[in-house]
């Protein structure tokens, strides 16, 4: 996880959700679609070096937090923690996540006028990036084929918007998680997987002995679970 590929492009605006985002594209109509989503502090570069061990045929979108903290810091909604517990500016979650379910559908526009199918799209993430992810995958499943959740927790605060549980069931899941994470602890992980097999979404949860982070074992095995829902053959 030490190198960045080459083939990541500039940075790019979608002009009707306001993200920005960088790409690493394919060279014929992709295979796959798998959006990005940093921690917050971060930005869209943190997450690059992932792209070394998704299969070439998977177009990829590194996507850029829309708030501003400082140089090159970005998030997708403000958080700190009191008492041990995150506390987080819920107001700019939800508009985060409506911006990204936008994104989305400005990529399937996109298909569209290449008289492509709609290309399988996966939304994952480290840390906030993967709340986001389950944010969006769980309030608009019909955009997305499933969601990676990496070191995160699921938003109790989406609850309201969640989609009927058909439609869930149509999603696969990831939830991977340090046994010694000291930011967001474990058991957020066992909590999202509970709160998933009451939804009834198909999902696979792993444990790692690391802190929050990620390291080489945690991206391998979510290169092999994305081709499932990217349906690689």
């Amino acid at each position: 996880m030490n190198t960045t590929p080459q083939d990541i492009g500039p940075l790019q605006q979608d002009a009707a959700s306001g993200l920005r985002y960088r790409l690493r594209d394919t060279d014929d109509v992709p295979a796959g679609r798998l959006l990005l989503l940093h921690g917050v502090g971060s930005n869209e570069t943190d997450l690059a070096p992932l792209a070394s061990y998704i299969d070439p045929r998977v177009q990829i979108a590194l996507v850029q937090g829309p708030l501003v903290f400082g140089p090159r810091q970005h998030g997708f909604f403000e958080v700190s923690f009191q008492n041990g517990a995150p506390a987080i500016n819920a107001a700019q979650a939800e508009r985060s996540r409506q911006q990204l379910i936008t994104l989305v559908r400005s990529f399937h526009a996109q298909d569209a006028k290449v008289a492509a199918p709609r290309v399988p799209t996966v939304i994952a993430g480290f840390s906030q990036g993967g709340i986001l992810s389950a944010s969006v995958s769980l309030t608009a499943p019909q955009e997305v084929t499933g969601f990676a959740v990496l070191s995160g927790r699921i938003l109790p605060e989406i609850e309201p918007h969640l989609a009927p549980r058909e439609a869930l069931a149509k999603l696969s899941a990831l939830i991977s998680h340090g046994e010694f994470d000291d930011k967001l602890p474990v058991a957020w992980a066992e909590r999202a997987k509970e709160w998933l097999t009451a939804l009834r979404v198909p999902n696979q949860n792993r444990r790692y002995p690391i802190g929050h982070t990620l390291n080489q074992q945690v991206v391998s095995d979510f290169a092999r679970w994305l081709a499932g829902p990217l349906a690689l053959a």
